[in-house]
C-alpha cells in the first residue's frame, strides 16, 4: 500500500496586521492579544519577508506569491490572471491579463485619493453597463475586456507582461501620484483612465447612483500584471482578510475590535492545535514586512521552564 502523506501544516495569513504611523501605533498601544502572545511563545521565526512601505506590492501579497511558486518582482505578480482563473474566465491560463478595478476618485485641493471600491456598492448590472460604455475605447488599443464580478474586470494584452503596477491595497486612501507607475505602457492606462472618466460622467448609471446618494464610478485602477503562472497548491493555507477594511479606512476602533475577535476566534483555535501538537504556521504581515512563524520541536530550556515569552505588541510593531 502507498504511504500516506501527513496532512499539510494549517498555516494562517493575516494581512495588515500593523501599520505605519502614530494612529497606528496608539491603537496598537491598546490592543490586548493573549492567545496571540501565548501562540507565539510556542513557535519559532520560520522566514521573514523584508521591504518597506513603499513597495508596490505590499507584504501579504508578495508572500502570497512566494506560497503560489511564482516568479515576479515589486509590482509585477500575476494576480490578475489567477483571479480570472478563480472567477472562471476562459483563457486564464494563457497570456499576460491586468485587473481593472472600477473606483471613486476623490479630487481634493491639494491630491488626488483613491476610495476603497468596497464603499460604491456597485451591483452587477451597473458595472457590466459601465464596462460597456468603455469597451469601444480599450479595445481599440487592444485589450480585450472580460467581466468577472462587480470590482473585477479584466484586460488581456502582451503589453501586460512585465508592466509594474501598484496593488490596490497600496493606492486606498493615499496619494495617487506615489503610485502612479512610470512604465512606458502606464501612458495608455492614463490616457485611458482619462477617456473612461469622461464616459462615465454624466452618463444614467452614475446621474442614477448619485440620486440616491451612492458615489459615482469614476476611473478605474490597474494591477495584478503579468503572464499567468500555475498556482502550487496550497493546502492548509487560511487568508482571513478582516483587518484590511478598517486599516484602509483608517477606522482605528474598527481595527482593534477586528484584531479581539482574530485573537478570540482563529488565534484561538491556533493554540489549540499548538498545545496538541499540531504542525502549524502563522504569517504576520504589516506595511512592510512579512514574518512567519511555525512550530518546532521544544528544547531542554522550554521543556523544564515552559514557552519562551514573546511580546506580541512589539512583533506587530517591527512589521
Amino acid at each position: 500500500m502507498p504511504a500516506t502523506l501527513p496532512p499539510a501544516p494549517r498555516h494562517l495569513l493575516l494581512p495588515h496586521a500593523s501599520a505605519m504611523g502614530e494612529p497606528a501605533a496608539a491603537a496598537l498601544r491598546t490592543l490586548r492579544l493573549p492567545n496571540l502572545e501565548a501562540l507565539l511563545a510556542r513557535l519559532a521565526p520560520a522566514g521573514r519577508d523584508e521591504g518597506d512601505e513603499y513597495s508596490r506590492t505590499p507584504p501579504h501579497e508578495r508572500r502570497l506569491a512566494q506560497l503560489y511558486g511564482w516568479q515576479g518582482e515589486d509590482g509585477r505578480w500575476p494576480f490578475a490572471a489567477w483571479q480570472a482563473a478563480g472567477d472562471g474566465l476562459p483563457g486564464s491560463d494563457q497570456g499576460a491579463w491586468a485587473l481593472l478595478t472600477p473606483v471613486h476618485w476623490h479630487v481634493g485641493s491639494d491630491q488626488i485619493s483613491l476610495l476603497d471600491p468596497a464603499l460604491l456598492n456597485l451591483g452587477e448590472a451597473e458595472s457590466r453597463a459601465l464596462l460597456e460604455i468603455v469597451r469601444p475605447s480599450f479595445e481599440e488599443v487592444g485589450w480585450r475586456l472580460h467581466w468577472g464580478a462587480p470590482l473585477r474586470w479584466y484586460a488581456q494584452h502582451a503589453g501586460f507582461d512585465g508592466m509594474e503596477a501598484a496593488s490596490l491595497d497600496r493606492a486606498i486612501g493615499r496619494n495617487l501620484d506615489l503610485w502612479m507607475s512610470d512604465h512606458p505602457g502606464a501612458r495608455t492606462v492614463r490616457r485611458l483612465q482619462v477617456e473612461a472618466q469622461m464616459l462615465w460622467h454624466g452618463h444614467a448609471v452614475n446621474d442614477a447612483r448619485e440620486a440616491r446618494r451612492e458615489l459615482p464610478v469614476n476611473s478605474f485602477w490597474l494591477s495584478g500584471c503579468g503572464a499567468a503562472q500555475p498556482a502550487r497548491p496550497s493546502a492548509g493555507l487560511q487568508v482571513d482578510e478582516r483587518l484590511r477594511a478598517p486599516l484602509l479606512a483608517g477606522d482605528w476602533a474598527a481595527w482593534v475590535a477586528a484584531w479581539a475577535a482574530l485573537d478570540a476566534g482563529p488565534l484561538a483555535e491556533l493554540l489549540a492545535a499548538a498545545d496538541r501538537g499540531e504542525a502549524l504556521q502563522l504569517t504576520l504581515c504589516g506595511e512592510r514586512h512579512a514574518q512567519t512563524w511555525q512550530t518546532a520541536p521544544r528544547g531542554l530550556l522550554q521543556r523544564w521552564f515552559g514557552p519562551r515569552r514573546r511580546d506580541a505588541l512589539a512583533v506587530l510593531a517591527d512589521l
